[in-house]
């Protein structure tokens, strides 16, 4: 008997998660073997459950999909990743790929786009949606996979971006030191830098930034 693909599910929404366990599950090569709706959660069900494939959001509370595919492919770098998003600008799926990424496809996408999808990065191919544009494509193979880009976005760290998104959630600088167990002064200096890098000088300017950049859960 084939041995089969084991997968976990990454969506912060309940309803869509519960959706794409039931399309993979009348899949007879998948077994779903987790869930999760945040990037922290994912890291540690893939370290738990060591699936062969990931399913994932790119906007989600807390760790955001770009940084748990981070994580994940640093750990764990066998494991296959495959974005599912409502992104579809050239800036996300080129951090999607750099991040680690070996497929990347929208969320409007038919049931039978999804399955294809999965069955090209469970061969080791990488799957790119058909309504992402060539251009999008061919601009970031042209610029090289691990070349870092020049924009205010990507001179970020993912620490900053963490920190970013969680100011975004309204959380302040004790809370978020205890949440990422660093210290304030830490904190302080991140947001420091992020206003720096952004040209941004308060909070409000922050979480607009972070929303136009889709940080916060849609």
């Amino acid at each position: 008997m084939q041995k089969k693909n084991r997968v976990l599910i990454v969506e912060d929404h309940t309803l869509l998660r519960a959706g794409l366990c039931a399309l993979l599950s009348a899949d007879p090569d998948i077994e779903i073997v987790g869930e999760a709706d945040n990037g922290r959660d994912a890291v540690r069900a893939v370290a738990a459950l060591l699936p062969n494939v990931v399913l994932t959001d790119i906007s989600m509370p807390g760790m955001n999909g770009l940084e748990a595919i981070v994580d994940i492919k640093r750990r764990f770098p066998l494991t296959k990743i495959l974005v599912i998003t409502i992104h579809k600008t050239e800036e996300y799926i080129h951090e999607a790929l750099r991040a680690g990424a070996d497929g990347y496809i929208l969320k409007d996408a038919s049931h039978d786009e999804l399955r294809v999808a999965m069955r090209s990065i469970m061969h080791g191919k990488t799957y790119l949606s058909p309504d992402i544009s060539a251009k999008v494509i061919n601009g970031f193979l042209g610029s090289g996979k691990g070349q870092v880009g020049g924009t205010p976005w990507e001179t970020l760290t993912h620490r900053e971006r963490e920190i970013l998104k969680l100011v975004a959630e309204g959380h302040p600088n004790r809370s978020i030191a205890d949440f990422l167990c660093l210290s304030v002064k830490t904190v302080e200096k991140h947001r420091s830098n992020l206003m720096r890098k952004l040209d941004l000088h308060n909070a409000s300017g922050l979480t607009a930034y972070a929303i136009e950049k889709g940080l916060l859960s849609q």
